[in-house]
């Protein structure tokens, strides 16, 4: 099960924060606002992180 954790204006940054969270060894999904047929470079995303692994996605962005 995966919950929104983050939104982002844009795949640019969406792809950005799943690179960010995963190379700290936390699965994550990207995924398009609204309908899936809508996935372009200017659609803003939700990054989706594992149910219950909030915490971790918190942690990672703490150390920033």
């Amino acid at each position: 099960m995966w919950v929104d954790y983050k939104k982002a204006p844009n795949l640019m940054v969406a792809e950005m924060w799943k690179n960010l969270l995963e190379g700290e060894g936390l699965p994550s999904k990207i995924i398009p606002e609204g309908d899936i047929l809508d996935w372009g470079e200017r659609v803003p995303f939700r990054i989706l992180v594992p149910k219950g692994r909030e915490h971790v996605a918190d942690e990672i962005l703490r150390k920033l």
